[in-house]
């Protein structure tokens, strides 16, 4: 079981933001993507969550290339971008709840806020959370997806050392069930044994 990437072309315009772009990440792997803004990090992300398409190359997983079927591709990633998709309305168990009930309706919504450590913001609006209670929530989403693949882009953003000791314990538990990790970092957080993809902006 493995994600596979052979010689990704990525365009944005008539920019080329990286060409000839390969790497594995095998079961239970975790992928670290650094370089500088604008090097092409959240945009590797994006093409891998299937919201961007390659100009070239392909991306498989097990073997199964995300041109062959898009949809179930989009089945097999969970992506945590920039934004935090945080309802201002909705109290951090309704946030979750919605999110289980787009991932299947399967998983525990009280064990993944005690994962993320907001067990005691059950009830609160997110609108008077703060950035990093925030990002704990939508972290927290991670834990009620079946995905295989989790892309994360800079995803200790906001986090206090505890945040970001409970999201690496997450991540920890997510790769020894299998599941792979891919995450864009200024080296805020770290994820032991994982390989490092430095990303240049194309000439």
């Amino acid at each position: 079981m493995s994600l596979l990437a052979e010689t990704l072309v990525c365009r944005r315009g008539e920019t080329t933001v990286f060409r000839d772009l390969s790497f594995a990440v095998p079961a239970g792997g975790a992928l670290l993507l650094v370089g500088r803004n604008g090097s092409g990090k959240s945009s590797l992300l994006r093409l891998c969550a299937g919201l961007i398409a390659p100009a070239g190359g392909r991306l498989a997983w097990q073997g199964r290339g995300l041109a062959e079927d898009t949809d179930a591709w989009r089945g097999r990633v969970a992506y945590v971008g920039h934004l935090d998709a945080v309802k201002a309305a909705f109290s951090v168990s309704e946030n979750l709840a919605v999110w289980d009930s787009l991932a299947g309706g399967a998983g525990d919504v009280g064990g993944a806020m005690a994962a993320m450590e907001i067990s005691g913001l059950r009830d609160v609006p997110a609108r008077y959370l703060s950035a990093g209670q925030r990002r704990r929530v939508a972290l927290a989403r991670l834990a009620l997806s079946p995905a295989p693949i989790w892309l994360l882009d800079e995803p200790a953003v906001s986090l206090d050392a505890d945040g970001v000791a409970a999201l690496g314990r997450l991540i920890a538990a997510h790769r020894a069930g299998g599941g792979v990790v891919l995450a864009a970092t200024h080296g805020d957080i770290a994820i032991p044994g994982a390989a490092t993809l430095r990303l240049g902006v194309a000439s």
